[in-house]
């Protein structure tokens, strides 16, 4: 069974390369929407491939930090990277350009990173991030599944080449999150009182 939470955030960056003038050479910004699918073959104790409360935590947190931020291909031109810092509290490098595709197979890599990392607590089972569809405009969106995020044709996208600003990570509930994330961390789902015994 898949299960679908809807995430939105402001963002601006320039897209390095690609065909349209104006993306490739003026900052920019769009109203992103990113889908987080998750997939069991069973449901917790109740009743739930996954609880769409769970997905409030640290999968939002991380979200959240793209919004208002700038978002910035980390080999782009120093003295713009430099500006971007400079300007904006709130940025992110990459290291890869920030299209749709590569928006997608980054949440994919930090919060599949991060469901694997958590301890569940209320009888979920065999929980896996399917795929993450990152939307940029109303009429185009890119989807990445497990293969995309590790195809090293589409570039290599490790958790410690993400870096968010100071500002990002001081707002998250944990400031310390992607620290713990990267030092490979455990995070734990709340253990559940049962009503109802089955």
């Amino acid at each position: 069974m898949l299960i679908r939470k809807l995430f939105k955030f402001e963002n601006a960056h320039i897209v390095r390369n690609c065909s349209s003038e104006r993306c490739r050479s003026s900052i920019h910004g769009h109203s992103y929407r990113v889908e987080v699918l998750l997939e069991a073959n069973a449901l917790d104790h109740g009743q739930m491939v996954y609880d769409f409360g769970l997905m409030k935590g640290t999968i939002r947190d991380v979200v959240d930090a793209f919004d208002h931020a700038v978002c910035f291909w980390d080999k782009d031109d120093a003295e713009y990277i430099r500006l971007c810092k400079q300007f904006s509290t709130r940025w992110i490098a990459m290291p890869v350009s920030p299209s749709a595709e590569q928006f997608a197979r980054m949440f994919f890599v930090i919060i599949d990173a991060l469901l694997q990392q958590t301890v569940m607590a209320n009888g979920e089972a065999d929980v896996t991030l399917h795929s993450i569809i990152a939307h940029e405009t109303d009429t185009g969106y890119a989807q990445a599944f497990r293969a995309d995020a590790v195809n090293e044709r589409m570039g290599i996208i490790r958790l410690e080449d993400v870096v968010f600003s100071e500002q990002c990570q001081a707002e998250w509930k944990d400031p310390d999150m992607y620290k713990k994330l990267l030092a490979g961390g455990r995070f734990s789902n709340p253990a559940v009182p049962r009503q109802v015994e089955i």
